[in-house]
């Protein structure tokens, strides 16, 4: 795959292993090619909830390592807008990976731990967009796309795939180029400059 351009703001969606995270990192690739001042930061929103999840995390970390020594990682599954503004610098470009698990967190909290209702995950997801827009440097988004199946059962999961599709549109009017990954293929669904 030949190396893209980076935008000041991407959102790549796409289904499981359909190559999100690798045109991420081929963005970032890409950014510390380009220049030997550039930096570049993933920010990570998986928890480690079960032994699953720390070893799949702990592949992605050794993987990500091999293929782009030069990306750093800070975890934060929580406080996303805050983590945008506290790392954005004009010479670093920020990866997101992913929105889905942030939102999930949001939605579907550990034991004991209240779920964010609509209004103050509506105010979440502004926050988050105005923190992309606001990015001194380039901002790139992993999420996925998880709409185009049958409707599913159980109220809890339609209400969870309804706020994923309000939170890619979000997102996606606010970046300046959409990108859907299928079968490793990137096919481009907007691409133009946004108003700063």
């Amino acid at each position: 795959m030949v190396s893209p351009a980076v935008a000041h703001s991407e959102l790549i969606l796409g289904g499981q292993k359909s190559g999100k995270s690798r045109r991420a990192e081929l963005l970032a690739q890409a950014w510390l090619a380009a220049d030997p001042a550039h930096e570049a930061l993933l920010i990570a929103t998986a928890q480690p909830w079960d032994t699953e999840m720390r070893e799949r995390i702990t592949r992605h970390q050794r993987d990500r390592a091999e293929r782009v020594p030069g990306l750093r990682t800070h975890e934060e599954a929580h406080a996303l807008a805050h983590a945008l503004r506290q790392h954005g610098q004009r010479h670093t470009l920020l990866v997101v990976d992913c929105l889905t698990l942030w939102l999930t967190h949001r939605l579907m909290p550990p034991e004991g731990q209240p779920a964010m209702d609509a209004g103050r995950l509506s105010a979440a997801i502004d926050e988050l967009c105005q923190a992309i827009a606001t990015a001194p440097g380039p901002v790139v988004l992993v999420g996925n796309e998880i709409g185009l199946g049958v409707i599913p059962m159980g109220r809890e999961v339609r209400a969870f795939v309804d706020a994923l599709g309000q939170l890619n549109q979000a997102v996606a009017a606010g970046c300046e180029r959409v990108t859907l990954m299928a079968a490793g293929l990137p096919l481009t669904l907007k691409d133009k400059p946004c108003a700063r």
